[in-house]
C-alpha cells in the first residue's frame, strides 16, 4: 500500500488493510507515494496547495526515517510512523498549520524511538538525497497504477488500483470480503475500473 500521511482517504484504507491483516494471510508492504510530488505544477485551488506545501514534511521525515534503519526494519518503521502521524494528522485535527505538522513529525518520530535529529534532514531541499528517494517511491506506485489518480494506492498480486476509497472501513470479516472481491477484480484480465460519486466525508470512528 502507498500512502501520504496527509490524505484522509488512505487513512481509512490503511485501517481496512489492517482489519485484512487479521482475517486473511496477508502481509502489508508500507510505502510512501505523495501527494506534493503528483500535483508539482497541476492548477489546484489555493487552499489544497497550501495543504500540498505543507505535506512535504510528513512524507521526507518517513524517507528520512527509513534510511536511517537497515533494510530489513523499514516497513516497520514506515508504518508506525504513518500511525502517529496519521493519528495526530487525522484523529486530533492538528497539521493544519506548518508548526503543528513540525511538532507531529517529531512526535511521531519520538513515538517510533527515532531520533529527533531525522526532521532537519526532512526538511524541503529540492534534488537532495531524500528528495530523490521520495520521487522513486512515488513513481515505483504511478508506474503500477498509471498516471490518472491519487493517493492511496494499493497493489494485489501486482495489479494495482487507485483506493478502494472506503468510509467507514471495514472489520472484521467485511474486511476480508472487500479485500476478496479487490483480488477478484485483480485477477480479471482487462478490469480498469469502478467508480461512483462520493457523498460522505471520512468517518474515522
Amino acid at each position: 500500500m502507498f500512502f501520504d500521511p496527509m490524505c484522509p482517504w488512505a487513512w481509512m484504507t490503511s485501517r481496512w488493510m489492517m482489519e485484512v491483516e487479521k482475517v486473511r494471510d496477508v502481509d502489508v508492504t508500507w510505502s510512501v507515494m505523495s501527494l506534493s510530488v503528483l500535483n508539482e505544477g497541476r492548477d489546484v485551488p489555493q487552499s489544497y496547495r497550501d495543504m500540498l506545501d505543507r505535506g512535504w514534511l510528513p512524507v521526507r521525515t518517513v524517507i528520512a526515517a527509513e534510511q536511517s534503519v537497515p533494510e530489513a526494519e523499514r516497513n516497520t518503521v514506515r508504518k508506525k510512523l504513518y500511525d502517529a502521524m496519521g493519528r495526530r494528522i487525522h484523529l486530533q485535527e492538528r497539521g493544519r498549520t506548518g508548526d503543528e505538522l513540525r511538532e507531529i513529525c517529531v512526535e511521531a518520530l519520538a513515538e517510533a524511538g527515532l531520533p529527533a535529529e531525522l526532521i532537519e534532514q526532512a526538511q524541503n531541499v529540492p534534488g537532495d538525497d531524500i528528495d530523490t528517494r521520495l520521487r522513486e517511491s512515488h513513481q515505483r506506485a504511478i508506474d503500477l497504477v498509471g498516471d490518472d489518480v491519487g493517493t492511496p494506492v494499493v497493489s494485489f498480486q501486482d495489479v494495482a488500483f487507485f483506493g478502494p476509497v472506503v468510509t467507514p472501513a471495514p472489520k472484521g470479516e467485511a474486511a476480508g470480503r472487500l479485500f476478496d472481491g479487490c483480488l477478484l477484480v485483480a485477477g480479471t484480465p482487462g478490469f480498469y475500473e469502478l467508480k461512483r460519486s462520493r457523498s460522505a466525508d471520512p468517518d474515522f470512528s
